[in-house]
């Protein structure tokens, strides 16, 4: 799944090149078909009281870490968008982009870098549909079932509908394949995720409907080639959102989730875990960041049994949790409840502060002790 977009120098040599020289044409030709755009992240971040399965406790730990992101858009060709990204990052990591200063005993080594997107875009009237690596395509609130640095591959397509009179303003219908692992053989054979959700939107979105179901097909245990087995999940998602006041904005979201697949007579499940399916997550956040000395806070509360989700799509921020002792450095973050505390400040309308305080317990240990974790951090992100 990661090997695939891990670059050699030649190879980003080669990508700057065509850059410039896209770049240079373009000015000639049509500037406007062109587009860059970027972001940095700096980080402060401390954690404490991250007590391991066998009753041991983590280290305590305080990171300076950086992330760097920048990607062109062309539009030069009717209804097509063509699209790449850069960004810093672990290659084996696919959720997390940010580095840690002095990371590895790296004595200032040069960084790595990826391509976290790369794709085409399709549009014509209603429908957009695009293949290659891209945005996760469907209604989200957080990044608690999908993180937002795991990009999938394959192909989706959307059709929105507006309505002029009645209840609903207008719905959009979302779908799409993506290949998680390919075996080299039949399509059937890899090991993929499908999904589909139907998006409604009330009262010019102040409330917000997303049923959707989640197909994912032979998922490992354990990411990277460590797997003891494979799994199949199928998984109902109900997610609303409502903007309960405008001024300031006033948001409510729930996400609830059930993996429906029986897991009773799957001998590699341990017992414990056979009926933990389900899970929940609910927000609610005041203010924005969109203008100089706006604010914005939120509160979100999560409950994630161990297969409500798969925990190394899923964001790695909320705790320490990993799979390093298995050999990946990928996160593991269900089984678990906690909370997120957050709070952000806009500097300016492309410059912001955001400090994040998470406490987390594990729902079912896997030794003889609940792991848990707590942490803190403080963003500051810059965007172009």
């Amino acid at each position: 799944m990661k090997q695939a977009f891990q670059f050699k120098p030649l190879i980003i040599s080669v990508l700057i090149s065509f850059v410039v020289g896209l770049t240079a044409y373009t000015q000639e030709e049509e500037p406007n078909n062109l587009k860059f755009y970027g972001d940095f992240r700096f980080r402060i971040e401390h954690d404490w009281n991250s007590l391991q399965s066998d009753g041991s406790f983590r280290e305590d730990r305080s990171r300076l870490r950086y992330r760097g992101r920048v990607g062109l858009n062309y539009t030069g060709i009717e209804n097509v968008l063509l699209g790449a990204r850069l960004r810093t990052g672990d290659p084996k990591k696919q959720q997390d982009p940010q580095l840690t200063l002095g990371d590895n005993f790296a004595e200032f080594n040069t960084l790595p870098i990826g391509l976290e997107l790369l794709f085409a875009q399709f549009e014509f009237n209603s429908f957009t549909a695009w293949v290659g690596k891209n945005t996760y395509p469907f209604k989200k609130q957080n990044e608690l079932f999908w993180s937002d640095n795991v990009f999938p591959e394959g192909v989706s397509a959307s059709h929105s509908i507006e309505f002029e009179d009645g209840l609903l303003d207008g719905l959009a219908i979302h779908a799409g394949h993506f290949i998680i692992r390919s075996e080299q053989s039949m399509f059937s054979a890899d090991s993929y995720f499908q999904g589909i959700q139907i998006v409604t939107n009330v009262n010019d979105k102040a409330l917000l409907i997303y049923p959707s179901l989640y197909i994912f097909n032979e998922v490992p245990d354990i990411p990277d080639g460590n797997e003891a087995f494979t799994l199949d999940y199928t998984i109902l998602h109900l997610g609303a959102q409502s903007r309960l006041a405008q001024s300031p904005l006033l948001v409510l979201g729930l996400d609830y989730y059930l993996n429906t697949k029986d897991l009773r007579d799957i001998s590699s499940v341990p017992e414990p875990f056979k009926e933990q399916k389900t899970g929940i997550t609910t927000q609610l956040s005041i203010g924005d960041l969109t203008d100089k000395g706006s604010w914005k806070g939120q509160l979100t509360y999560a409950y994630l049994e161990r297969f409500a989700a798969v925990d190394f799509l899923a964001q790695n921020d909320w705790a320490r949790w990993d799979y390093s002792s298995q050999g990946s450095p990928d996160g593991r973050l269900t089984n678990m409840r906690g909370i997120e505390l957050m709070a952000g400040y806009a500097l300016n309308e492309h410059m912001n502060l955001v400090l994040k305080v998470y406490s987390v317990k594990q729902i079912i240990p896997f030794g003889v002790q609940k792991e848990t974790g707590d942490r803190i951090r403080l963003d500051l992100n810059i965007r172009f």
